[in-house]
This record gives structure tokens, C-alpha cells and sequence, in this order.
């Protein structure tokens, strides 16, 4: 035999669902698979070029993003790590999408997200010089998320929209993180190419999020659409937020555009200079702006003759 035999091999290994993917959603899944890995490769190939480590720091979150997420397609691809959910809506004279007692419920989708999707958030917010607390608490809702839709997909029962609901929330206090707190440290940082990237970036990876609910409801919540057409839409949201996304930074970075304004510890000038809220630092930092401050290193030695002047002590 040729060509893709992943369903007929792994036929026997686990339980199959009533309504599970066929061989043209094996396929696609194979492709995405192929794509993630592709970009793995090329995203740690990149990091071999010589530049700083904070250059470097984002090829290798971004190579693993896709490295875990080309495992994870690998994996649904052979019609592994899922498993038979009956659903809550059954419609026994209608067509086969609608009238399936199980369907199958890749968990090892959610499994991926739970890694992938805060080091996708790091990797903003370093770009972005967002501080810890806003990394932190967005990696929390991220996990909280992401659980969420775990478990609302595996209940039988009208419960599990109550799952999503509280998945929903939590993506949109995610969304108001990037929007609104991290938007305000990117422009804080006074470099406008930045802030264009960080805006860029952003949507890159909030519009796909935001319509994850959209193809969960459709999917394992709701039964809607058939397994094949679950993988499709999936497979096109996680190709544009995290390989579309990476390009995106990458391509700022090879350009030179931002890194003499991150700090290596990911922390903005506004954050490190305690700044005034609403203010760019290159308005705070003088007529040639935080880009030349941080870049001769005139703040260690402005911060140092501060402190021997009060008397006090440099920190």
C-alpha cells in the first residue's frame, strides 16, 4: 500500500469515536505537522546567526512553540491522543455530522496550547519590554484558559458551556493585557518601529485567539462541524499565530528594530526608571530619547552619580 495509512495502522491502538477524522483530515493535519517543523528549524537555524542573546532569546521560544506544536500535529495527524465523547446534541435523522453518538475529542490539542500559548505571550511581552507581573498573571489566565476548554470538551453534558464561559473570560482578560498594559510599555519605550511591530504581533496572535471559542463551539461543544473541518480551521488559527506571529518578530529582529530598548531582563525603561504612566520615555529622557540613553549606557552612570549625591546608596 502507499500514501497515508496512519488510520488503517493505528486502527487498533485506542478507542474510535462514531464520528472521528477521515484520511483527507489525517493529511492536513500531516501538513500543518510539516509546517510547524519546517519553522522550527528555520527559527533555530536564524539564532546560529551572530547577534545579541536577547536576539536569540526569541528564536529559540518561537522554535520551541513550533517544535511542540509539530509533535502535537504529528500526533493527531496518526489519530492518536484523543479520545470518544458522546455529544450532547444527538440528531439520529439528520446527516452523519449531527448524528453521531461519540465524537472524538483531541486532548493532546489542548495539551499543545498549555505549553505553546505562554511562551507565546513571553515572547510578546519581552519584545514589548511588558514587566513580570503582566507576564505572570497572563500566563496564569493563559493556563486557565486552556484548561477550561479542556475540560468543557470532555463533559457530555450542557455543562460544559459553562466551561467555556469561563475559558472566554479568561481570553479576553489575556486580550486586555496585551491591549491595553502591554501596548502601554511597548510605546513607553519611545522607539515607533517597535511599538508598529508590537501592534502587529499582537494582532497577529489575538485574532486567531479570539476565534478559538468560535471553532470550539463549533466542534467539540457543539457538534457542528465534522472532525475534518475541526482540524482545518484549528490547523489555518495555529499557522497564523504562531508561525505568522514569529515571522513577524523575527523579521524585527534581523532589522535591528527595538533591542537597544529591551533590556536583557525583558523590563521597560518606564519600568526600570519609574516613569510617569501615559508618558513616552524619550519625552522623559530628554531631547535625544531613551533609544541613545540605553544605548551608551548613560543611565547606569546618571543612576550612580544620583545616589552619591543623596548620599545614599546605588541599588
Amino acid at each position: 500500500m502507499s500514501g497515508n495509512q496512519a488510520l488503517n495502522t493505528n486502527a487498533g491502538v485506542s478507542s474510535h469515536a462514531d464520528l472521528e477524522i477521515t484520511q483527507h483530515g489525517s493529511d492536513w493535519l500531516y501538513t500543518v505537522c510539516s509546517l510547524m517543523g519546517a519553522s522550527s528549524l528555520l527559527f533555530f537555524l536564524l539564532s546560529l546567526r551572530p547577534k545579541p542573546h536577547h536576539h536569540r532569546l526569541l528564536h529559540h521560544i518561537l522554535a520551541g512553540v513550533t517544535l511542540v506544536s509539530c509533535i502535537a500535529y504529528f500526533t493527531m495527524g496518526s489519530n492518536l491522543g484523543q479520545t470518544p465523547i458522546a455529544v450532547e446534541w444527538t440528531r439520529p435523522f439528520s446527516n452523519a455530522v449531527f448524528a453521531a453518538g461519540t465524537r472524538e475529542i483531541f486532548y493532546v490539542r489542548f495539551i499543545d496550547w498549555f505549553v505553546t500559548m505562554p511562551l507565546l505571550l513571553l515572547a510578546l511581552f519581552l519584545a514589548g519590554g511588558a514587566p513580570l507581573a503582566t507576564i505572570l498573571t497572563s500566563t496564569f489566565a493563559t493556563w486557565v484558559m486552556v484548561v477550561c476548554f479542556l475540560v468543557g470538551a470532555l463533559v457530555r453534558t450542557r455543562y460544559k458551556w459553562g466551561y467555556w464561559t469561563f475559558g472566554t473570560v479568561s481570553l479576553f482578560f489575556v486580550a486586555w493585557q496585551v491591549l491595553w498594559t502591554g501596548r502601554k510599555h511597548a510605546a513607553a519605550l519611545g522607539s515607533p518601529p517597535l511599538y508598529r511591530m508590537y501592534l502587529s504581533a499582537a494582532g497577529l496572535l489575538l485574532v486567531p485567539w479570539t476565534l478559538y471559542p468560535v471553532a470550539w463551539g463549533l466542534a467539540e461543544g457543539g457538534n457542528v462541524i465534522h472532525p475534518d473541518s475541526e482540524a482545518v480551521f484549528y490547523g489555518a488559527l495555529d499557522i497564523v499565530s504562531k508561525i505568522g506571529f514569529g515571522a513577524v518578530l523575527l523579521i524585527m529582529s534581523h532589522n535591528n528594530v527595538g533591542p537597544d530598548v529591551i533590556s536583557a531582563h525583558g523590563i521597560s525603561p518606564y519600568q526600570q526608571k519609574g516613569g510617569v504612566a501615559g508618558q513616552p520615555m524619550a519625552a522623559q529622557a530628554g531631547p535625544r530619547g531613551v533609544v541613545d540613553e540605553y544605548a551608551n549606557g548613560s543611565n547606569l552612570s546618571s543612576g550612580s552619580t544620583a545616589a552619591r549625591r543623596g548620599g545614599g546608596e546605588e541599588v
